[in-house]
């Protein structure tokens, strides 16, 4: 190899130009969250939304939809919005409270959820047994007493009341902002119940939640 260096009129030629490494642009990674509520869940789950798209439009993406539907017919209506996205799911994300819905309507969720799966969509069952308002009682104290869902408010007002944020309601627009201090509390709250309630079906897993497996997968880009 000659030590000669490169004659001026070579060096304009595309083979003498010194090489640049390629910019590669990472596709974002698409969650669809459809929820049971209209109100309730999708407040809560767009401010998450807010925070992560200040910093990470470009890494992750959220489409939140709040569907007045339940358990098999919410199922469907995830499998619809996948189909009708150009951009695909990596992950969707089905939130639905229990509540008093037929125990086999609440099982199938998860059991559609696990053979819907593919390598490159996974559909996970988030369910609340009975309410998400379980989820949110997490955030201040470990609770494994199976009462009615109703009876969870007056509690979540106990401990709000004490922060200064007044008493409980559903559709509250400031719920997120007011748990998330507590957020690592609550996933290991609801991990604990779900260990305790192994073996269980979701039906019978009360109390229990799977908030914890979708917070725990989007708390990176809160902290």
């Amino acid at each position: 190899m000659s030590l000669k260096p490169p004659k001026k009129g070579d060096r304009e030629k595309h083979w003498m130009q010194k090489r640049r490494d390629r910019i590669i642009k990472i596709m974002p990674e698409y969650h669809l969250i459809i929820t049971e509520g209209k109100k309730t869940e999708p407040q809560y789950f767009n401010a998450i939304k807010d925070i992560i798209n200040q910093q990470y439009r470009e890494r992750i993406q959220l489409d939140i939809y709040g569907e007045g539907d339940n358990t098999i017919n919410l199922f469907e209506r995830a499998r619809q919005k996948v189909f009708q996205n150009p951009n695909g799911y990596s992950h969707v994300w089905i939130v639905f409270d229990t509540d008093s819905f037929p125990s086999d309507h609440i099982n199938r969720v998860e059991d559609y959820c696990i053979n819907a799966s593919t390598e490159n969509t996974q559909y996970h069952a988030i369910w609340s047994n009975q309410c998400i308002e379980l989820w949110y009682l997490l955030h201040f104290c470990f609770f494994h007493s199976d009462i009615d869902r109703h009876l969870y408010f007056p509690k979540l007002s106990e401990h709000l009341v004490k922060m200064g944020a007044g008493k409980y309601q559903k559709n509250r627009k400031d719920i997120y902002n007011l748990l998330y201090p507590f957020i690592d509390t609550a996933i290991e709250n609801a991990r604990k119940l779900d260990i305790l309630n192994k073996g269980k079906t979701p039906a019978e897993a009360a109390p229990g939640t799977k908030l914890y497996i979708l917070m725990n997968k989007l708390n990176v880009y809160l902290k």
